[in-house]
């Protein structure tokens, strides 16, 4: 008898080349499982984010994830001879990215998947150039890829005067201009340093104050003070998260267990708005312009006014640093019917264990895994967690697919016809 997966291209594709697509697919490979990835390695990072940033996340917290740890970040850091100092600079990491791809994921396919479908029994694919790829599992990794998040009171003015952060990879662009960046977090005090360093006139309009964190310098060299030393010791691998609520980060299926509700209220408070204190340095020159609502913005001879709730201003452009909203519609390739059969709450998909949706076989990681698994899934950290776990869920239910065919099998060889018997079944 033909075997089901005999008629497949492929036992898992996973769509998305980053560090959760690429992370998934080296453990998926490990485990002897067929995989096969597309996109393009570390592409979102190396587009959609302005040079000159710098990672975040602690050191110990940015390796991709593969079964032997031997593709860490160090490891990579060693090999090129690149300097492993913290905070570590995004061209470094895509760089990372690319060369643990070209060890773990050697064979990518680059080609755009515009069509994922599903039959009850496979998920039909179909790339940008009308090729079709069955699989019997699809792995979702786009990370942030659109996403992001415009406030409707830019939503009518033109691109050309207002932009979200994502839209750039070069910030020299906006030299000599007024630019206003609205936001509070790591990308809006980050964009507006390099703006400042680029030589535009910045203000940084944010809800509020900004809440600095962390007391990394950024030499990389870390205080010899008793407050930093208590810090280090009291905070876990990935830092996500105030303490003591940054230990339960580290435990996603635990956080996945609990009532919506809580698990909403424990992502909001684990990822508050928040800049690392290794900004500030390049902050030097940059006006805040604190608001509790912006209440109207629009263009006009001379670029964009933002009225707020305690006056105006006029600028040449508008960044919005305002972050992103997971809403899995957004994902052209996901067609209607399927995306009918997906229970999703807030944009986001509900998931099962294995970070599997309501649809079998589906899966989802990175930020589309946020609502369901916890903080820890917004950042590389989650990474290799994700892709242990959907592999150790993969793995089972192969074997209990494989045990059931098995049975199958021996319960139709025990009722086959002797040929002492003419025909006439026996039970064996």
């Amino acid at each position: 008898m033909t075997s089901p997966l005999s008629k497949l291209d492929c036992q898992v594709a996973v769509i998305g080349a980053g560090p959760y697509g690429l992370s998934v697919a080296a453990h998926l490979r490990g485990a002897k499982i067929e995989t096969r990835v597309f996109g393009e390695a570390m592409s979102f990072w190396e587009r959609h984010m302005p040079r000159g940033m710098k990672l975040r996340s602690a050191l110990i917290a940015s390796d991709l994830g593969d079964p032997k740890r031997a593709l860490r970040l160090e490891a990579y850091a060693a090999s090129q001879g690149v300097p492993l100092v913290y905070p570590f600079a995004l061209e470094n990491f895509v760089d990372y990215g690319k060369w643990f791809q070209r060890d773990a994921v050697n064979d990518l396919d680059t080609r755009k998947v515009v069509s994922v479908a599903y039959n009850g029994d496979h998920f039909d694919l179909v790339l940008e150039d009308g090729a079709h790829v069955k699989a019997q599992r699809v792995v979702v990794a786009t990370g942030l890829a659109k996403q992001e998040f415009r406030p409707a009171e830019f939503s009518s003015l033109s691109t050309d005067h207002v932009s979200h952060t994502s839209d750039h990879a070069d910030l020299s662009v906006f030299a000599g201009k007024r630019v206003a960046v609205v936001g509070r977090g790591q990308s809006a005090c980050e964009s507006a340093a390099l703006l400042n360093g680029a030589g535009a006139d910045v203000e940084l309009v944010s809800r509020g104050p900004i809440r600095w964190i962390g007391s990394e310098t950024s030499d990389g060299e870390a205080p010899e003070d008793m407050k930093w030393r208590l810090h280090a010791y009291l905070t876990p691998r990935s830092g996500v998260g105030p303490f003591p609520l940054n230990w339960v980060v580290e435990f996603p299926a635990f956080v996945r267990q609990w009532p919506q509700a809580l698990r909403s209220s424990f992502n909001a408070r684990c990822l508050k708005p928040a800049s690392t204190s290794w900004v500030k340095p390049g902050f030097v020159g940059v006006t805040t312009v604190s608001t509790q609502q912006i209440r109207a913005a629009r263009q006009t001879d001379h670029g964009v006014e933002m009225t707020y709730d305690n006056g105006s201003a006029t600028y040449d452009h508008v960044l919005l640093a305002t972050g992103y909203r997971i809403d899995i519609t957004k994902l052209n390739f996901i067609s209607a019917e399927l995306l009918k059969s997906i229970v999703r709450r807030g944009g986001s998909p509900v998931l099962r264990s294995g970070l599997q949706s309501s649809v079998p076989g589906l899966h989802f990681v990175g930020s589309s895994s946020v609502m369901s698994y916890g903080p820890l899934m917004r950042f590389v950290a989650g990474a290799d967690y994700a892709a242990r776990h959907l592999t150790q869920r993969v793995v089972a239910e192969r074997s209990l697919a494989n045990k059931a065919r098995s049975d199958r099998g021996a319960r139709a060889h025990a009722w086959e016809p002797s040929s002492s018997t003419s025909g006439v079944a026996t039970e064996s």
